[in-house]
């Protein structure tokens, strides 16, 4: 009843709705698309098991597959991201899709991050920086729907597994 009154009526709705691809989607880009890749190069590859190689498969997926997906749906469609944030008018719209042209950019440099281990660190700091500010922000105002929660998990999922990569590879 509170969140009723909270949120409204529709706010409350889409708060216990769940949303099962989106969380499949995230599943798959944040543990199971790395941990098959990693597993892949171990076992045919005889690559050896490290945070290097975590990282390049969790990057990859995580950090570029994710945002650069993310931006396309935002650029080209930011009625969805909009719905999230509770955003109904099309004056977000011009917003949202540079956000899009963000979410891509650094997708981008999270994808070519396979290719060069030299752009394995700054795709890791920018998308690490990214993920977590917005996970961060995400925790701090009270996620109030499914997507929103999704977010918030996996933007700060994400952020330990970089601070992890990061402290082993740069550090030890």
């Amino acid at each position: 009843m509170e969140q009723n009154i909270k949120y409204g009526l529709a706010g409350a709705a889409s708060v216990k709705k769940k949303n099962y691809s989106y969380l499949f989607i995230n599943v798959l880009l944040a543990i199971i698309l790395p941990l098959l890749s990693v597993l892949w190069d171990c076992l045919y590859e005889h690559e050896t098991f490290s945070w290097e190689l975590i990282g390049k498969w969790f990057i990859f997926f995580a950090v570029g597959i994710r945002l650069f997906t993310a931006g396309i749906s935002q650029a080209s469609n930011p009625a969805f991201t909009g719905g999230i944030f509770k955003m109904k008018t099309t004056e977000s719209f011009a917003i949202i899709r540079e956000l899009g042209f963000a979410n891509i950019s650094l997708g981008v440099m999270g994808i070519l991050s396979v290719l060069n281990n030299n752009w394995r660190v700054m795709a890791a700091v920018t998308g690490g920086l990214f993920l977590g500010l917005a996970g961060i922000y995400h925790l701090f105002k009270k996620p109030d729907s499914s997507n929103e929660l999704i977010a918030m998990v996996y933007d700060l999922f994400a952020l330990v597994i970089i601070i992890l990569y990061l402290s082993v590879t740069l550090f030890f």
